[in-house]
Formats: structure tokens, C-alpha cells, sequence
């Protein structure tokens, strides 16, 4: 057997590291480590529903590691099962809280260490954080056109589009879940110790930053529409850029310690330049439709500093991309795809137009308010699924240990001791 590995290895050609390409930003998944949990509720729990239990969570484990979080769709429904499963521990008086040490970790991340909580809640509150996640990465994924038909050019489809949309206000709806109904179940002690990834200003961050990227993509659609008017742009825009500036400042108190905080700082920083000039290129286009100086003055104004503000989101961008672990940012699109070539036209034909007014009118030379809004998205309601029948089914019967199963149990102990 050696020598095989040895051939292979021999014959092993080495890959060049890929890179991997952002549209949606999501943190590193979290993963489930393998946790016995057969042994620790053996005598408390029926047999056959440790049983089940063990093998959800072992199939999440083992799909999750295998597949690296591709497998959406087949994790996200282990994890309703084993869910429905999990919410009867805390349910049932058993008397088991505080004996299960719930184990994970960061995948793909070697050098993070494990966290192992003994509390059900800190459970149900990482598998739907990985949940959340996986939603993030389907998003993500699906704005990420596969044939690029050698051309350069990239065509994503209005249907995939929204169906990203969907996607993002169902990842804020896991997320809104863990914040409102899940952390406030968990002991003060134990939430000081939760790993960053899980602190309340992380996930409300994520939450709205998917609803921020889900305005950014009905922007798009909106600059596609030949209906959509410069208002509702503007509108859209501003939204988008409350969005992340409320993203911002949830990651502000936890870059330090996170290990993805400054990389998320910076995504978040790119997304609110990148709205905050449409914006106010928007606003500049409907007050350069006023027939006063003062409305022209104003428009240019704007114009000039949605130039800026793109400059500015350009640097964010490349910021984020080196940040570890170093990314690739895809072409410009949605919006930015015309406003990168837009913005800086239009500033420099407009300043030119009217530059003798603003020679003539210095004392109006202010960039004036963006107008506020009602944010429009908000989370999808996420149903926690129904306690499995098997709590409530009434056949109670805890299967009592044999001297020789319980010797067997002692001496695998003292060996693993």
C-alpha cells in the first residue's frame, strides 16, 4: 500500500491555487465536527432516535467536508431533519443540557480552532448560520454566469437575477431567525465566548448586507428597464446605500478580532461608495432637468462627486480583493456596468457646459442632500420546522445498558484518555 501512495504522489502534478470569484460576500461556512453523541445520551434518549440524530449529523459532517458547501440543496435538507430532531432535546425533560459538547469549525481554515459549546441553542444556532450561508454561496454562484462564450461579455438572465433576489432575502430570514429567536436563548456566559462569526453585529450585518445586494440587483434590473424612472433609480440607489452604511457600522466594533472582519469591512465600504454614486448621479440628472442656475449649479455638483465617491469605491474594491484570503471581483455589472462609464462622461460634458455658472455662482457651489427613504426588502419569515412525531409518540423507552456494554464503554474511554 505504500507504494501506491508513493507512485501517486510521484505522478501528482501541482495545481495552481484558485481564486475564487465574489459577487455576494458571505464569511467562511462553518461546519460540524464530529461529536458521539450515541454515547453521551445513551440511557437518556430512545435508542432509535440517538440513532437518527447521530446519522444527520454525520451525514451534514461528511457532505459538508466532501463537497466544501456545493451541495446546497442537500445540506440545507439533512439540516431541517436533523433540526426537527434537535429542538426535542431542549423540549423534552431529559435533563441533558449542558452534557452534549457541540463541536465546529471553519472550513477550509486550518488554523482555526474548534469550538465545542455544551448547549443545544448554540447548536441550532450554528447549523442555521451554515444554512444561511449556503443560501449566500447558492446567490453568489448563481450571479456568476458559467459560459462567457469566449467574448468577454457577460449575460445573466432577468430570471436568475431575481431568483438571486430570493435567495438573499432568504439567507436574511436564517439570519433574523438566529438574532430574534435563537441568541436570546443562549446563556449571557456562553455568548461571550461564541466565535465572531456568531456575535449578534456580525449576523445583523450579514442580514443587511444580503437585503443591500438584493436592492443593488433590483437597481440593475431597474437601469435595464426602459419603464423605470430616474426617481425610482435615485430611490433604489439610496437604499441600497442605507443598506450597507447600517452594514458598516454593525462590523465596525469586531474588525479587529475577525479573522474575515477587515475583508468585510471592505466589501461593505466598496458596495456603500459604489450606491452613494449612483445616487447622487441620479439626483444630479433630475436636478439638471430644472430650469433655474441654482438647479444646474446643483447637478453638477453631484455629478463631480459621484465621480469621486466611484474613484474611492474602485480603491475599496482592490482593498477587499487582497484582503485574506485574497479574491477576484467579476467585471462591472448590474448598474455599475453603465455608471463606470457613465459617471465620469457625464461629470466631465456637464462641468464643462456649465462651468461659467460656476464661476458665477460660488456661493451655490454645494453638494446638496440626497432625499431619504423607506427601505423596501425585508428578511423572508423562516418557519422553524415542527418538532419530529417521534418526541411526542409516547413510546418512551430508554433501553437500559448491559455490565457488558458498559465495560465495553470504560474501556474505549481509558484508551482514548
Amino acid at each position: 500500500m505504500g507504494c501506491t501512495a508513493s507512485s501517486f504522489a510521484v505522478g501528482r502534478r501541482k495545481t495552481k491555487p484558485i481564486v475564487p470569484e465574489v459577487v455576494v460576500y458571505a464569511p467562511s461556512m462553518r461546519i460540524p465536527c464530529q461529536t458521539d453523541l450515541q454515547r453521551t445520551l445513551r440511557g437518556l434518549v430512545p435508542r432509535d432516535l440517538i440513532d437518527r440524530l447521530a446519522c444527520l449529523r454525520t451525514q451534514i459532517v461528511m457532505v459538508a467536508e466532501d463537497t466544501g458547501g456545493t451541495a446546497a440543496t442537500e445540506l440545507t435538507r439533512a439540516s431541517e431533519q436533523y433540526l426537527s430532531l434537535l429542538i426535542g432535546l431542549s423540549k423534552k425533560e431529559i435533563g441533558i443540557e449542558g452534557l452534549v459538547e457541540f463541536k465546529w469549525k471553519n472550513l477550509g481554515d486550518a488554523r482555526s480552532k474548534e469550538t465545542s459549546v455544551a448547549n443545544i441553542w448554540f447548536e441550532v444556532l450554528s447549523v442555521i448560520h451554515m444554512m444561511a450561508i449556503l443560501t449566500l454561496f447558492e446567490a453568489n454562484a448563481l450571479l456568476i454566469p458559467k459560459d462567457h462564450s469566449g467574448s468577454g461579455v457577460r449575460i445573466l438572465s432577468s430570471d436568475c437575477k431575481r431568483d438571486a433576489v430570493d435567495l438573499l432575502l432568504k439567507a436574511s430570514g436564517y439570519l433574523e431567525f438566529c438574532i430574534r429567536q435563537v441568541l436570546v436563548r443562549i446563556p449571557s456566559n456562553i455568548k461571550e465566548r461564541l466565535p465572531k462569526d456568531l456575535q449578534e453585529g456580525v449576523l445583523e450585518a450579514i442580514l443587511i448586507q444580503a437585503l443591500g445586494q438584493g436592492t443593488e440587483i433590483q437597481l440593475g434590473l431597474a437601469v435595464e428597464s426602459q419603464n423605470a424612472t430616474l426617481s425610482v433609480k435615485r430611490r433604489l440607489a439610496c437604499e441600497q446605500m442605507i443598506y450597507f452604511s447600517q452594514a458598516y457600522h454593525c462590523l465596525s466594533g469586531y474588525e479587529g478580532n475577525h479573522e474575515w472582519g477587515k475583508k468585510h469591512l471592505w466589501f461593505t465600504k466598496q458596495k456603500f461608495l459604489e450606491a452613494k454614486a449612483a445616487a447622487y448621479y441620479y439626483h444630479g440628472l433630475i436636478l439638471d432637468k430644472g430650469s433655474e442656475p441654482a438647479s444646474h449649479v446643483s447637478a453638477v455638483c453631484c455629478f463631480l462627486a459621484a465621480e469621486e465617491l466611484l474613484s474611492e469605491s474602485k480603491k475599496a474594491g482592490l482593498s477587499f480583493c487582497l484582503a485574506a484570503p485574497v479574491t477576484r471581483s467579476p467585471p462591472p455589472w448590474g448598474a455599475m456596468k453603465q455608471l463606470h462609464q457613465k459617471i465620469p462622461e457625464v461629470a466631465s460634458r456637464k462641468s464643462q457646459m456649465y462651468g461659467y455658472l460656476l464661476e458665477e455662482e460660488k456661493a451655490l457651489q454645494a453638494l446638496p442632500d440626497l432625499p431619504e427613504f423607506q427601505l423596501s426588502l425585508r428578511p423572508d419569515d423562516y418557519v422553524f420546522p415542527e418538532i419530529d412525531p417521534a418526541w411526542n409518540s409516547g413510546k418512551w423507552e430508554i433501553q437500559s445498558q448491559s455490565l457488558k456494554e458498559h465495560l465495553i464503554d470504560s474501556e474505549e474511554e481509558t484508551e482514548a484518555q
